[in-house]
């Protein structure tokens, strides 16, 4: 069995955990790096240390908010540190989650995705990336941002997906012997089925006590993008774990 040792960037974040345990359950030593643990992608604090002896880097870390100029510098210097640092160390592969659409959009969090990517992409170390669906989380998220008993939430199509089926799927990914030939897709991975946002937040806003209005979208950022199914996967995506719906009844 190959026990590469495996350090997370953004190891205590919603996908990091699972990535974590994912890697603990398969027995690979695993260093997780997060500001929590003593390391900050950003500064580089710590970086180095926790880099010693690494064969692999997953970088899932992402930042905190939607607006696009923040987190694409937050992308283009954590990617940057991780790349320099990874080197140095003699790391041999980083593997980074994207999200599906990314390129695709035009503004927002998910445009700031390629830059994400292309800065994996043009560093030292090799790099293969996983785009991923929204998560289940995002719908509850939504929910608590407008913060009141009714919630208008865009009627647009998706195919959220389980963080624990992203995290199986990167790690198969950073742990296979070969990555992706050149000129094929990058690697997708999605739910099972179509699914509405705004039908999501009803089912969850039903148990909030939360009314849930469906709206159009208008405002959002490439909302035109979403509702031609810009964003949901494409043919060559892997569909796997819960629906919204089977995954809400198991948190419950």
């Amino acid at each position: 069995m190959n026990t590469s040792k495996f350090a997370v960037a953004g190891a205590t974040g919603r996908l990091g955990r699972h990535v974590v345990d994912v890697l603990t359950e398969r027995g690979h030593p695993v260093v997780p790096m997060s500001r929590a643990t003593g390391v900050d992608i950003i500064t580089g604090a710590g970086l180095a240390e926790a880099l010693t002896g690494v064969d692999v880097i997953v970088d899932v870390a992402s930042w905190h908010a939607s607006e696009q100029e923040a987190a694409t510098e937050f992308f283009r210097t954590a990617t940057r540190n991780l790349h320099e640092a990874g080197d140095r160390a003699g790391v041999g592969l980083i593997a980074a989650v994207s999200i599906i659409g990314a390129d695709k959009a035009t503004a927002g969090f998910v445009a700031a995705q390629q830059v994400h990517e292309a800065a994996h992409l043009s560093g030292p170390l090799p790099a293969r990336l996983l785009r991923a669906a929204q998560f289940h989380e995002l719908v509850g998220q939504l929910l608590d941002w407008q913060q009141g008993d009714v919630a208008h939430i865009p009627d647009l199509p998706t195919q959220l997906v389980a963080c624990r089926t992203v995290a199986e799927t990167l790690v198969d990914l950073a742990t296979e012997p070969d990555g992706a030939r050149p000129g094929t897709p990058v690697p997708e991975v999605a739910g099972p089925r179509r699914e509405s946002m705004a039908e999501a937040a009803r089912l969850l806003g039903a148990r909030r006590g939360i009314e849930v209005v469906a709206v159009d979208g208008s405002g959002m950022p490439d909302a035109e993008i979403a509702a031609a199914g810009g964003f949901l996967p494409g043919p060559h995506a892997k569909l796997a774990g819960p629906g919204f719906r089977e995954w809400l009844d198991a948190q419950s």
